[in-house]
């Protein structure tokens, strides 16, 4: 069947024919690499592409100006990282379920965190500043920390922080209620084991005790209430590192990185509702975000509480305080007595 000069067909040799020649030539390992090569350069070009759009979706500002007296570049790398009570992004209807209010006036900030990337290779470091540390506020005399935030916005609180630590901020990080909650629930929740139920209609709370994935709304929950807690803001300090921690964990996973349907929708929900210094990129807050799956965790030594005009505040205790921002500042490793950790309330 094979035409002059072909080989008699035979059970273990099929008859050559036009439709096995071209499915043959398919085959052919050159196309099948060639294929995979235009894919692969697709990708990449969407990857980029996407990379690019992240990247100019955020919201930049001058936050980290020189001033006299500003501390001096140092070992590593600190960013100032924040929580802002910021709604940009939230419905009327999400105010209401959320607890956060609406047509809130002024800005606010009760999550103030120095991230400390070291140049040696060493452990990065969480270190929380409680809201109501009583420290100098330039212009403004001493006050709660997260004042500055509302007398001069971030720039004011970066100067604050920056002559309160003596430590140089080289970057500035701060998400507000509305990308908080959709990064949450774009990558299908965070999970925690909730030691004891938590109960906190001002923060818009309920929930069990028990392993179990928090929503957007429930997280935000979490990392906003205090009543509940003896120590109050010291707790919750802790349990915002926590909880962090577990999220940065997610997002850097394969199981997110690697699936469109979840890395997408929360680099995109989060871009704009992030805003940082004008010299920071895309790139470093992807790699800040794997410093934050394991850090060490602290929060600046307390010495005591007091009752002022300003209210109730939270006095450093100075020595170890200057031993602790002296040894960021020098990417020497924490004595363990510095370093208190963060656990949840029993």
């Amino acid at each position: 069947g094979g035409g002059p000069g072909s080989p008699p067909a035979g059970p273990g040799r099929p008859p050559a024919g036009p439709g096995r020649s071209a499915g043959r030539r398919w085959l052919r390992p050159r196309r099948i690499l060639a294929i995979l090569g235009v894919v692969v350069a697709l990708l990449i070009v969407a990857t980029a592409g996407m990379y690019f759009e992240v990247n100019s979706q955020l919201v930049r500002k001058n936050v980290l100006v020189n001033y006299p007296g500003r501390p001096a570049v140092s070992a590593g790398q600190n960013w100032l990282i924040t929580g802002s009570d910021s709604r940009q992004g939230l419905t009327v209807r999400q105010e209401r379920r959320l607890a956060t209010g609406h047509d809130i006036g002024g800005q606010r900030s009760d999550t103030i965190l120095i991230l400390h990337m070291p140049s040696n290779g060493g452990a990065p470091v969480l270190v929380s500043l409680p809201r109501d540390s009583y420290v100098p506020i330039p212009g403004f005399g001493s006050n709660k920390i997260n004042a500055a935030f509302s007398f001069g916005g971030p720039k004011l609180l970066a100067k604050t922080v920056q002559n309160a630590t003596g430590l140089r901020i080289d970057h500035y990080m701060e998400i507000g209620f509305g990308g908080f909650v959709h990064v949450v629930d774009a990558v299908g929740g965070v999970h925690m084991c909730i030691k004891a139920p938590l109960r906190d209609p001002a923060a818009g709370l309920n929930l069990k005790r028990g392993c179990q994935t928090l929503d957007g709304a429930q997280a935000l929950g979490y990392v906003r209430t205090r009543h509940t807690f003896a120590n109050q803001d010291l707790q919750r300090i802790q349990d915002q590192r926590l909880l962090l921690k577990s999220l940065l964990r997610k997002i850097t996973s394969p199981g997110v990185m690697l699936n469109p349907f979840d890395s997408i929708p929360a680099a995109f929900g989060v871009a704009h509702t992030l805003t940082v210094d004008q010299g920071t990129s895309l790139y470093q807050l992807i790699k800040v975000a794997f410093a934050l799956r394991s850090p060490e965790t602290t929060t600046v030594p307390i010495a005591s509480s007091e009752t002022l005009a300003v209210g109730d505040v939270l006095i450093w205790d100075q020595a170890t305080a200057t031993q602790l921002f002296n040894d960021l500042k020098t990417d020497q490793p924490l004595p363990k007595s510095l370093i208190t950790g963060s656990k949840q309330a029993a």
